[in-house]
């Protein structure tokens, strides 16, 4: 195996250039012959501009890097299918295999399960036939999927690798500390890390993702907006349909009635984008709007639970089961309340958002079984009566509303 770094000028064959827009072309199926996306002609131009300099040995792999960044940036277009080809570490024997697995995983992850995300990005990573740029963006990715795996450790690890590299994804794995951080239960270390940030490293969704956890659902939704204003000033679609879905999730626990239109402005935002789990925190948002209300609101969460499941999204799934407390805890079920704090502890055993279980007692005014392992930001009892008068709003609410 090649180390990456030493690959940074290395000089790609015309069969190298063949090999690989061959197949990143076969991928593109019929739509990149007529779509006029950034991202499909970027891909595209890449790969035959390629193919014409291939010749000229002198030439370096910036260009392509600039190129394959660019491509995964904010990316709206997803191929028809994935390519036929195997992905064992086995078939990327050259750097052009390597390069086309790697924009393949990336192209698809929001429509593949996480384990297969990561074990594509893990073979890629593992030939060491990248560029270093390029090397880095197959690493934090993986990374990324390792944490909605639930996979900690290896996700801080692959984070901390990127930091110390610098390169383009180092603001954004700094980033992806402070959510781990957050993941832990260790809140003020993430909201301190949320300071250095800056827009590149989300500071605003960093703080939000903190705040509503606190019960802090104001001062999460309006941070939430920060973070979108921001996101549209800097025309990053994704980020901005992430940070809308959220700030309706945030609301939807405060105000159902405030929630229809930030879902309508949110729907609107991802009809230009494929972000999985931002589609899904929409979906999970509407859920706790109809807290409480709603005959068909299991069957919902039922359907929802199965979309979770085929992505893989297991820190999507956390939070519907939080949803479920709530709207079970609205309704004054006891017998309901108790199955869904005992799927959340299932589903939180590993440590990773165990606190979802403190906050599901903390709705139905419970004792605590065993003593939080959370740092919450002003202490338990002040998150526990924010989270109780959320439930309480919500039950005034629906007297109201008959």
């Amino acid at each position: 195996m090649r180390n990456a770094d030493a690959q940074a000028d290395d000089r790609w064959s015309p069969r190298d250039w063949h090999q690989a827009a061959t197949r990143a072309l076969a991928a593109l199926g019929e739509q990149w012959a007529t779509g006029t996306g950034r991202d499909r002609v970027l891909l595209v131009s890449c790969l035959r501009q390629g193919l014409l300099l291939a010749r000229d040995f002198r030439l370096g792999l910036g260009w392509l890097a600039e190129a394959a960044w660019g491509y995964v940036s904010d990316s709206v277009w997803e191929p028809l299918a994935p390519p036929t080809r195997t992905d064992s570490a086995s078939t990327l024997e050259t750097a052009a295999d390597a390069l086309v697995e790697l924009l393949s995983a990336l192209a698809r992850r929001q429509h593949e399960h996480r384990e297969r995300t990561a074990d594509r990005l893990a073979a890629v990573a593992a030939t060491g036939l990248l560029p270093a740029d390029l090397h880095e963006m197959a690493v934090y990715y993986l990374a990324k999927a390792q944490r909605d795996l639930g996979r900690t450790e290896d996700s801080r690890l692959g984070m901390q690798r990127v930091i110390a590299g610098g390169g383009p994804l180092a603001p954004a794995a700094k980033r992806g500390l402070a959510h781990l951080s957050r993941l832990v239960g260790d809140f003020p270390t993430a909201i301190e890390a949320a300071r250095t940030l800056g827009w590149e490293g989300r500071h605003h969704r960093v703080r939000a993702e903190v705040w509503w956890v606190q019960g802090e659902m104001a001062r999460a939704a309006a941070a939430y907006q920060a973070g979108r204003i921001e996101a549209e000033q800097h025309s990053i679609a994704g980020e901005a349909a992430t940070a809308q879905s959220m700030r309706a999730l945030a609301l939807a626990f405060l105000d159902p009635d405030e929630t229809d239109d930030e879902l309508e402005f949110a729907e609107q935002l991802l009809s230009g984008v494929n972000i999985r789990a931002s589609r899904i925190n929409a979906q999970i948002a509407a859920l706790v709007r109809d807290a409480g209300r709603h005959a068909d609101w299991e069957d919902r969460a039922a359907h929802l639970r199965t979309e979770i499941s085929i992505a893989g999204l297991s820190s999507v799934e956390t939070t519907l089961e939080l949803a479920a407390c709530f709207h079970h805890a609205a309704r004054n079920a006891h017998n309901e309340l108790a199955a869904a704090i005992a799927r959340l502890r299932h589903l939180t055993q590993s440590g990773n958002y165990a606190y979802y279980v403190d906050l599901a007692h903390f709705m139905a005014g419970l004792a605590l079984d065993v003593p939080s392992a959370a740092r919450w930001l002003d202490g338990e009892q002040a998150t526990r009566i924010r989270w109780r008068a959320l439930v309480t709003g919500r039950r005034e609410y629906l007297r109201n509303a008959r």
